[in-house]
């Protein structure tokens, strides 16, 4: 991707710094004191969030202690239980889970989002454009696509129509007039198609500018786990490129691009009243934040550097939650820390409460009820207090399911769903555990009255017990007790299938032996692992529909408003998620390209077969780069002008006449597997020439 200048940066700052926000007066701490509500309204949303999502809290703790190996407070041992084993099948299975959803979402290598030109042509670009092959300058170029009732255009008004994409058809035109033996309509310039690809390179850059890849797979790690996976962007941000001068000084360049980050589901409070984003009023992320990272705040746009020193001054005011401790293993629930609780908020607040915190509302705006605003707030402190900056106003947080549940915003992970199968394998692995130990001991019963009195009754190898004079009799009985430790492990064995069974992934799956049945062979296999996967399927699809088609979105209009690239088209273009749906469609579209060439090879029908067509589809959907491995139709024709060229400078020889086989006079074919040729007469092996003549005459009176 090119870099842009500095005046295209400063540019950019500006379209970010340009929302309505909150100015800092001579007296900040009045000012906040003053805009109280703002501050209300946010801490009454944060509160209503923080109520509402306990259960989902409580849930998650129990899949966490579950892939963790730890019981809960609610499980309470008796005084005859030894074992405390926990057997960890939950950990196994989210991490296979997590695993499988990483191979289908980076089989290409990439970050899996894509954009490709619609189907119709929408916007200023137009689909695709084909040349006359006349050299005359006003020929008429045809488009397929074009807006409602306009008609074809001449060349300058194309130009002019494409706009940014002005350099390459001026190319096309020069590819065009030099002539190399083009036929009519044998050149085609497709603006949209490349305009898609150059979108497409952008943004594959920036999101591997800000690591996107590293935030998506904890995002399904998340999911895999408590069921919802929480992604942030794209917003502005300042990135620190190192460099040094020439002197050896360190002097680093900073950059605004767009990023994306991974937010954790704890720190997430989304509105309680909505099922999905779409229908959100607002979110909240709750930051936990020390004094060096509140103050680099002030670097970042609208952040109000007084209110952030008053907030630094009042003192930390972070306190832990509940479900903190238990994440950190840590018994002592509460107790302050030396950090800072900062609330960011994303949503709508009265028009009311935005006028009062004298907030300059556009005129757009004014008669609205509500507005869209982003507030940080710390220690009663207006860190930040802004209209939304994005057009469309939206807000940057994608939230997907592991499970959707249509009652719930969050959804259900795997580890939920075997919670009750992970409960009864830990039951019944203690149970056999106990026994095990119990049955491989006996049970010693003594009788003092037949031994002498004072001896030691430990027992070892070689023990020698002392007894009495009287009756005799047995002083010494041992007992053993019945095993069932195998009882234990078939009902343990029969819970691991049911977590199968509850979960969608088998154990098979993950690298688990002994397999019978079906599985023994290698088709069988096949088959069970393409049944098992059908579930991961179903989850690439969630993160297809609600994070990475949502995110390309988000960042397709983010360069479009804030124009990262002053040459961009401004053309409607398709971001389209690249999961196992396109994948699945990449590979049939190149079979059938394939096909198509082959059923198409005949003579006859080649000049109707746009071949060069054919093969930029066919590399894209291997994804190749089609301009680097295809020649346009110009190099094509100076290439296929070359070779035919060295062909007729190659000397012309003349092909080897076959010369006739030789006789074989043996008849067997020469050691082929053939019949042979019969000699020619007088020649050896043939029955009636001079051999014939040779052969003795029996004497008369020996004729018959």
């Amino acid at each position: 991707m090119d870099k842009p200048t500095q005046q295209e940066l400063d540019s950019i700052e500006m379209d970010i710094q340009s929302p309505a926000h909150l100015e800092e007066g001579s007296d900040v701490a009045q000012e906040n004191a003053e805009m109280s509500g703002v501050i209300g309204w946010v801490n009454s949303r944060f509160n209503k969030a923080n109520d509402a999502r306990q259960t989902d809290e409580e849930r998650w703790l129990r899949s966490y202690r579950n892939y963790r190996g730890l019981y809960g407070p609610e499980v309470q041992f008796t005084d005859t239980e030894k074992s405390k084993a926990f057997i960890k099948i939950t950990k196994t299975k989210v991490l296979a889970s997590y695993n499988q959803i990483v191979d289908v979402l980076f089989a290409g290598g990439k970050f899996p989002v894509g954009v490709e030109a619609p189907f119709t042509g929408v916007g200023d670009v137009a689909d695709a454009v084909h040349f006359e092959g006349s050299a005359d300058p006003e020929v008429l170029a045809k488009p397929k696509s074009r807006p409602k009732g306009q008609a074809n255009s001449t060349r300058k008004d194309l130009i002019d129509r494409v706009g940014p994409l002005q350099s390459e058809l001026e190319r096309v035109q020069d590819d065009l007039v030099d002539g190399v033996g083009l036929s009519p309509t044998a050149l085609t310039f497709e603006p949209i198609k490349k305009a898609a690809q150059k979108m497409e390179r952008m943004i594959y850059d920036q999101l591997e500018e800000c690591e996107a890849s590293k935030h998506l797979r904890s995002v399904a790690f998340e999911m895999s786990l408590f069921g919802t996976g929480v992604i942030k962007g794209p917003f502005a941000h300042d990135k620190e490129y190192p460099r040094w001068n020439e002197t050896g000084e360190y002097d680093p360049e900073f950059r605004v691009v767009p990023k994306v980050e991974h937010v954790s589901i704890w720190d997430f409070y989304p509105d309680p009243d909505a099922r999905t984003m779409n229908d959100a009023e607002f979110t909240i992320q709750r930051h936990r934040m020390n004094r060096s990272q509140l103050r680099q705040l002030k670097h970042r746009p609208h952040f109000r550097e007084e209110s952030i020193e008053l907030a630094i001054e009042i003192g930390e005011d972070y306190e832990k939650e509940y479900w903190e401790s238990a994440l950190e293993d840590n018994s002592s629930v509460g107790g302050d820390v030396d950090r800072f609780k900062v609330l960011e908020y994303w949503g709508v607040i009265d028009s009311q409460i935005a006028e009062e915190a004298d907030i300059d509302i556009p005129e757009q705006y004014q008669d609205r009820d509500q507005i869209q605003i982003n507030a940080w707030i710390c220690n009663g402190q207006i860190l930040r207090l802004v209209l939304n900056p994005f057009s469309p106003s939206r807000i940057p947080y994608c939230a997907v399911p592991y499970e959707v549940n249509p009652y719930s915003f969050f959804g259900v992970g795997l580890a939920e769903n075997m919670e009750d199968t992970q409960e009864i394998m830990n039951g019944f692995m203690r149970m056999a555990v106990d026994n095990a130990a119990l049955s491989s001991n006996l049970l010693i019963e003594i009788d003092e009255t037949n031994l002498v009195p004072g001896q030691n009754l430990s027992i070892h190898p070689g023990k020698v017990f002392r007894r009495q004079s009287g009756a005799p009799g047995q002083a010494i009985f041992g007992t053993k007790f019945p095993n069932v430790t195998n009882e234990c492990l078939m009902m343990f064995d029969k819970a691991r299938q049911l977590s199968d069974e509850s979960t969608g992934m088998p154990s098979y799956a993950h690298g688990m032996t002994g397999v019978q049945g079906v599985g023994r062979t290698a088709s069988g296999m096949s088959m069970l692992l393409s049944a098992a996967s059908q579930n991961i399927k179903a989850v690439v699809r969630n993160i297809d529909d609600y994070l990475l088609t949502p995110v390309g979105k988000s960042l397709f209009a983010f360069n479009m408003q804030f124009n990262f690239d002053a040459e961009m088209s401004k053309g409607a273009l398709n971001v389209v998620a690249r999961g196992t749906e396109s994948l699945m469609r990449n590979e049939v579209r190149s079979q059938r390209l394939l096909s198509f060439m082959n059923q198409t090879a005949n003579p006859m029908m080649a000049p109707f077969v746009k071949y060069d067509y054919i093969l930029r589809e066919l590399s894209a959907s291997m994804d190749l780069d089609e301009d680097k491995i295809l020649n346009d139709p110009r190099e094509a024709a100076i290439q296929a002008k070359m070779m035919a060229d060295i062909a007729a400078m190659m000397p012309q020889e003349a092909p080897p006449q076959q010369q006739p086989a030789p006789p074989d006079p043996t008849g067997t074919g020469g050691g082929q597997i053939a019949p042979g040729n019969a000699p020619p007469p007088e020649t050896a092996g043939n029955t009636n020439g001079q051999n014939a003549e040779a052969a003795p005459t029996p004497p008369p009176d020996q004729a018959v």
